[in-house]
């Protein structure tokens, strides 16, 4: 999971394996294959970091 941060200050874990697509619209929204989409504070990449961080700390230590 990766923490994100909402607009209004909060923090939120969220599953990766559940994101669908990451959008700047000028805010950044992330759509979940559930439908649900969520506005955050990080830029599309900085997700995109996140995400690929989270991986290769989960995938480097098998």
């Amino acid at each position: 999971m990766i923490d994100v941060t909402r607009m209004n200050g909060s923090v939120i874990s969220v599953n990766n394996d559940l994101i669908e697509t990451v959008e700047e619209t000028p805010d950044t929204v992330i759509t979940l294959t559930t439908g649900k989409k969520i506005i955050v504070k990080e830029s599309r990449q900085e997700v995109k970091n996140l995400v690929k961080l989270f991986k290769k700390e989960i995938f480097c230590n098998i």
